[in-house]
C-alpha cells in the first residue's frame, strides 16, 4: 500500500511540474494546470485588433458589472488569484500603475478566479488594490476571451479606446512593459 501511495504522489508531482510554474491554465473543465508564462506583451497592430467580447458579473464588493462600463477609454483586464505567486508580485505593481494613469481615463479591472470572496477581498486589502475585481469562480470571463490566452493565471488583456484587444500578456507583467503599452494606446487616442 505504501508503495502504491508513493507512486501515486510521485505521478501527481511529475504531472504538476511537467508543464512549468509561471502561470496556471484554466481549461474548459474549470481545472488549473501550470504553464510557462510569456512576460512580454503582444502588441496587436491597430488594423488587426478585434472587439473584446462582452461579459458581466458581480464585483467583489457586491456591485453588478457589465463590460460596457469599460467603453470609451483604454482598459486593463487582469486575471488573478490569491493562490498565484506571480499575482502577489504583479498586483501591487498594477496598483502603482493604476494610481498613475486613472486620472487619464485608463480603467483597470481585476478578474478573480477560484478564490472565495473572503480570500479575494483579503488579498486586495493586503496589497492596497483600489481598482475593482470581478468574482469569476467558474472562469466565465476567461472563456469569453477564448480567442486570446486569458486562460492562464496571471493573464492581462489591454483594450484600446475603441474596446478592441490591443495587447495580451500571459504570466506576470513588468511595470515598464505595461506603462509602455498604455502610453502607446493613450497616444493613439490623441
Amino acid at each position: 500500500m505504501r508503495g502504491l501511495l508513493g507512486a501515486l504522489v510521485g505521478a501527481l508531482l511529475l504531472t504538476g511540474c511537467s508543464t512549468g510554474t509561471d502561470a496556471v491554465d484554466v481549461n474548459n473543465g474549470g481545472e488549473f494546470r501550470f504553464v510557462q508564462g510569456t512576460p512580454a506583451g503582444e502588441v496587436i497592430p491597430p488594423g488587426e485588433r478585434a472587439a473584446a467580447p462582452g461579459f458581466s458579473g458581480t464585483l467583489l464588493d457586491g456591485r453588478e458589472f457589465d463590460s460596457s462600463e469599460l467603453d470609451g477609454g483604454v482598459a486593463v483586464i487582469n486575471f488573478w488569484g490569491s493562490w498565484c505567486a506571480p499575482c502577489r508580485v504583479e498586483s501591487p505593481e498594477f496598483q502603482e500603475v493604476y494610481a498613475e494613469v486613472r486620472d487619464q481615463g485608463v480603467q483597470f479591472l481585476g478578474v478573480n478566479v477560484k478564490d472565495t470572496d473572503q480570500l479575494a477581498r483579503a488579498f486586495e486589502e493586503s496589497f492596497g488594490i483600489e481598482f475593482p475585481s470581478l468574482d469569476d469562480p467558474r472562469g466565465e470571463v476567461a472563456l469569453a476571451f477564448r480567442d486570446y490566452p486569458a486562460n492562464a493565471i496571471p493573464s492581462t488583456i489591454v483594450l484600446d479606446a475603441q474596446g478592441r484587444v490591443a495587447a495580451v500578456y500571459t504570466g506576470a507583467v513588468q511595470q515598464d512593459d505595461l506603462r509602455a503599452v498604455l502610453d502607446l494606446l493613450m497616444a493613439e487616442e490623441g
